[in-house]
């Protein structure tokens, strides 16, 4: 049996193995013994422990790991400390991943010297579109020799069975399947998913779930016996790092420990099963095989004992930790940005005037060829059409389809994949089709990439532009026309520009360009071409190459009299997008008594410029085309409602569209929902009486 065992794998490495085996169990043991200091809610890598560190031991420096919650044995495989470890698991300041800010097991990482690891969030199975990002990136990144690597990076992401029936995951898989992404998907089935059995959940496994994804390797596996576990994830790893395709590794393990320490396995397991489970103990059966092969038994015992003495004093250090210093509390929301002041020329002698979609497109294109990380994907945007609103025309054949590229109807892949490719290095430039449809992105938005800056202390703040066109014009109808900047704006840790020219989408689109944070572009399709009577201001000269205006600027693009403004016979109009022409058109009809701010970033906003200028007026109009009740322009028109208060003549106005659950296809009913010139005029008419 000796020689056996040690032909498959080295007495070292199964040493090594037994050794964080009993670490494990040491930490566990503790943590339950604690747990009026274990308050945090945390889960243990109990029964899970063989395949984790199998995989662990194939990872190189190169290498990206995304472990999910229950994955602490990876973590000390690819060479953590417990004590690092537990600094998480008390919430202590210097806690390696998050500063105190997010769970036990839940990293972020870029040593020099240990594979990458992006952030981690708990949501299950979400990891996967991210984790895909990050292969997708190193293909990017190997096809056009950005970088050089002393080996093929290959890319890691776990997850539990249970997860797999998540439609994100789904995504993933598709993805890498068709790109041939370097990455394995680890999926680990212990058989429950909190206290819902494979039985209730699912008519199959992993393995068998992704036979139908064709070009996406699979492979089977006993993730209890470390020696086995070694064997397979070798042969896995080498094979993604020699032949860049996907593979998925479904590794059969059991649960040991409770779910969390919040869902206890007494609440839901009874006797039978837990006894099933330890039966199959990693730690247990790799003891087992040391012995048979003629290892000596007190040296086994010497490392569980030494174990436990290393977890016993990583924890007592762990609990005289400092606790993180409130005054902490808002750093690494966002990640800091060049761009701060308005440069360049915004319009050159003798420049010629362009519509916004022009602006977009020249913008991209000079971006793209400055910075070949620069990369736009979407549905449509490739060379075929170049986008429903032609708004990438011509970039898929100046760039090719590598660069520029079609992708499935999938907005949770679109958007969540560009938090691994800026991971890497990389700027993505992607596109939703419609606002209306951002909704099935949400969840990456919320969940992945507004946490990532925030919850990896800066680590990995997610640099990114998503393009969504947005607004109603024409009879575009329920699922073509909607305005979303409220739910957006509610998402904290993202940045979102909405301009209404040329000149600004062009200044603001390099502006998102240079930073490093995640940025959404609202784009009203109304504004597009200048096609709705009265937009013929969006077109404008076009700026330089070098123009760049920066986020958190807005603009009076009318200014009231003066001598109004002294008498107090003045409001101001707070707007943006297509509000802004509605408010230009309504106040043709009052001689100097309306001045115009538009926004033009909704976060940041310029709040310094409107307080100051409510403040001179005394009385406000915050006007959106949203549906007006709980809006951003509500919850805006109460910020200047308490910073201008002493000023006001009036309470603060707000209008918008009438508030239908959608945008009816019927011109008539459209305009009949939408606020235009006229409804303002009536309203400004109404303010000035005051």
């Amino acid at each position: 049996m000796e020689n056996t065992l040690h032909e498959k794998v080295s007495k070292d490495i199964l040493l090594k193995a037994y050794n964080h085996m009993m670490l494990a169990k040491a930490m566990a043991d503790i943590y339950e013994e604690n747990r009026n200091v274990t308050k945090y809610v945390h889960s243990t890598s109990r029964g899970h422990e063989a395949i984790q560190l199998a995989t662990a031991y194939q990872l190189k420096k190169e290498d990206w790991v995304s472990p999910y919650y229950r994955d602490e044995s990876i973590l000390l495989g690819i060479g953590f400390q417990p004590y690092q470890l537990m600094l998480q698991l008390l919430a202590k300041a210097d806690d390696p991943f998050s500063g105190g800010r997010s769970y036990y097991s839940h990293p972020s990482s870029r040593d020099e010297d240990k594979p990458k690891i992006i952030h981690q969030s708990s949501a299950t199975g979400m990891q996967t579109i991210p984790t895909a990002g990050v292969a997708q990136g190193i293909k990017y990144i190997q096809d056009f020799n950005l970088q050089e690597f002393e080996n093929n990076p290959v890319v890691v992401c776990s997850l539990g069975d249970n997860s797999v029936t998540e439609g994100e995951v789904s995504e993933a898989l598709q993805f890498a399947a068709l790109h041939q992404l370097p990455i394995i998907f680890l999926v680990q089935d212990n058989e429950w998913g909190i206290s819902v059995t494979k039985e209730e959940a699912r008519t199959c496994d992993a393995y068998d779930f992704v036979a139908g994804f064709e070009g996406l390797g699979r492979m089977r596996v006993d993730g209890t016996n470390f020696v086995e576990s070694f064997e397979v994830m070798k042969k896995a790893v080498d094979f993604v790092r020699a032949e860049r395709k996907p593979l998925v590794v479904c590794a059969k393990t059991v649960l040991i420990g409770h779910h969390t320490s919040g869902v206890r396995r007494e609440f839901y397991r009874d006797e039978e099963d837990l006894t099933k489970h330890r039966a199959k103990d990693p730690g247990e059966i790799l003891r087992n095989q040391l012995l048979e092969s003629g290892v000596d038994e007190e040296l086994l015992k010497q490392i569980t004992k030494k174990a436990r003495l290393e977890a016993e004093e990583a924890f007592e250090r762990a609990q005289k930790a400092e606790d993180p210093k409130p005054e902490t509390v808002m750093q690494h929301i966002f990640a800091p940005t060049p761009i701060t002041e308005e440069v360049g020329t915004r319009e050159p002698e003798g420049g010629e005037k362009i519509v916004m979609v022009d602006a977009a497109i020249h913008a991209i294109q000079e971006i793209m060829w400055k910075h070949p990380e620069a990369l736009l994907y979407g549905q449509d945007v490739g060379e075929r059409i170049g986008g429903v609103f032609r708004e990438t025309v011509t970039l898929g054949k100046k760039f090719g389809s590598k660069r520029v590229f079609n992708t499935a109807i999938q907005e949770a892949y679109i958007i969540g994949s560009t938090t691994g490719m800026s991971a890497v290095g990389l700027k993505p430039i992607v596109e939703v089709q419609f606002a209306d449809y951002i909704y099935p992105g949400i969840n990456q938005l919320i969940t992945e990439i507004s946490k990532s800056s925030y919850l990896s202390q800066g680590k990995f703040p997610v640099s990114n532009i998503i393009r969504v066109p947005i607004g109603a014009y024409g009879g575009g109808g329920p699922y073509h026309s909607g305005s979303v900047e409220s739910i957006l704006a509610n998402i904290k840790g993202i940045k979102i520009a909405y301009p209404s020219n040329a000149a600004d989408f062009k200044g603001l689109l390099k502006a998102a360009y240079y930073d490093p944070n995640p940025v959404i572009m609202l784009e009203h399709k109304g504004l597009y071409w200048s096609k709705v009577p009265g937009t013929e201001d969006a077109k404008t000269i076009e700026p330089a190459e070098d123009y760049i205006l920066p986020f958190g600027k807005g603009k009076i693009v009318i200014e009231a009299d003066q001598r109004e403004i002294k008498k107090g016979n003045t409001v101001i109009v707070i707007t943006y997008g297509m509000g802004v022409y509605w408010a230009k058109e309504a106040v043709k009809n009052f001689g100097g008594k309306v001045e115009i701010i538009d926004l033009r970033t909704l976060i940041p906003l310029d709040e310094e410029l409107v307080f100051e200028r409510v403040k001179a007026h005394g009385k406000c109009i915050v006007l959106t085309e949203e549906q007006l009740n709980n809006s951003f322009a509500e919850a805006f028109a109460h910020r200047i409602s308490k910073n201008c208060f002493k000023y006001l003549d009036a309470p603060v106005e707000t209008m918008g569209s009438l508030d239908t659950p959608a945008v009816p296809i019927n011109l008539i009913l459209e305009k009949e929902m939408l606020p235009n010139a006229e409804k303002l005029s009536a309203k400004i008419e109404e303010m000035l009486k005051y």
